[in-house]
């Protein structure tokens, strides 16, 4: 098993996070960023929106052997652009995020971050993990105002912008709402919202509908497309299906199984404005074949 990753160290005064369990201080931590040059007021001819060159990440096991996650993974990503990543379970695509976050640190290889060398969190990232992390002691509104409070961010503006992604996530009334009051859809909607409330222009997301029922995960990648054209993020979202990540992506980066390397990134031609019909069309259908044969060739799917 993978070890832990380390978390860089943040010293401030007590704030929102404090009584949460030291995982949840850790995600908030990284949801809140830090400052940093990273992507905004880039002009147009600025360089992509990251870009992973030749990454290697190699885990130190317990009885000391070494574990190799991720093999010589290249690719970048467009600002504005929606790529996703899928592959077999255990093939280091969550690693991949998480180096990109400032979670971990890759062992081999570069990230870049708007063309500059990437050290960290950036307030100019936002993180969606597989579970919500809410505070159950703060109401929606207040979880969603975390990360801005960490950063000291001006009350009033970051009331104003928290109460605008409630609204574009479909919570508007919920604000006072707790989260044991709210279902696992509506939690990771207020997750997403949180993620948002800093304005990042990336965002990561690591298997966000990943323990959703069928129907509304599909209900929350329709929500997911309308609130990716309001705000015109780039997104670089993981996942273990197959169909979500065409339905999602404007570019699918398939991975093999342990080490993880890239196999494939297939360009997926589909309407810019989806909807779920579109899974039943042949050319839904031949996009989602061939990464299910890509994905067999590689041993993807044993």
């Amino acid at each position: 098993m993978s070890p832990q990753p380390t978390v860089p160290k943040v010293v401030r005064a007590a704030g929102p996070a404090d009584g949460a369990p030291p995982s949840a201080r850790a995600a908030l931590q990284v949801v809140a960023g830090r400052d940093s040059p990273g992507l905004h007021g880039a002009g147009a001819s600025s360089p992509p929106a990251f870009r992973f060159e030749g990454v290697h990440k190699t885990f130190r096991s317990k009885d000391g052997s070494e574990v190799v996650a991720l093999h010589d993974v290249s690719f970048g990503v467009a600002r504005g652009e929606f790529v996703t990543v899928v592959g077999p379970s255990g093939c280091g695509k969550s690693t991949l995020l998480r180096i990109l976050a400032g979670l971990e640190r890759a062992s081999r290889g570069t990230v870049e971050l708007a063309g500059r060398r990437h050290a960290g969190p950036s307030r100019d990232i936002g993180v969606v993990f597989q579970a919500p992390v809410l505070l159950p002691w703060r109401n929606v509104l207040d979880n969603v105002l975390v990360p801005a409070q960490i950063q000291g961010r001006d009350a009033r503006v970051a009331r104003e912008r928290a109460m605008h992604y409630l609204q574009l996530v479909g919570l508007a009334g919920f604000e006072t709402k707790y989260p044991g009051e709210l279902s696992g859809g509506m939690q990771q909607r207020v997750g997403i919202a949180r993620a948002l409330v800093n304005d990042p222009l990336l965002l990561l997301m690591d298997e966000p509908f990943g323990a959703l029922d069928a129907m509304t995960r599909e209900s929350m990648n329709v929500e997911l497309l309308k609130l990716r054209e309001r705000t015109g993020a780039t997104i670089m979202l993981v996942t273990h299906s197959i169909p979500e990540a065409v339905f999602l992506g404007d570019r699918v980066v398939v991975m093999s199984p342990r080490p993880g390397r890239v196999t494939q990134v297939i360009d997926v031609d589909l309407p810019a404005t989806r909807t779920l019909d579109l899974i039943n069309t042949e050319r839904f259908g031949s996009h989602v074949s061939r990464i299910r044969t890509n994905l067999n060739a590689t041993g993807g799917l044993d």
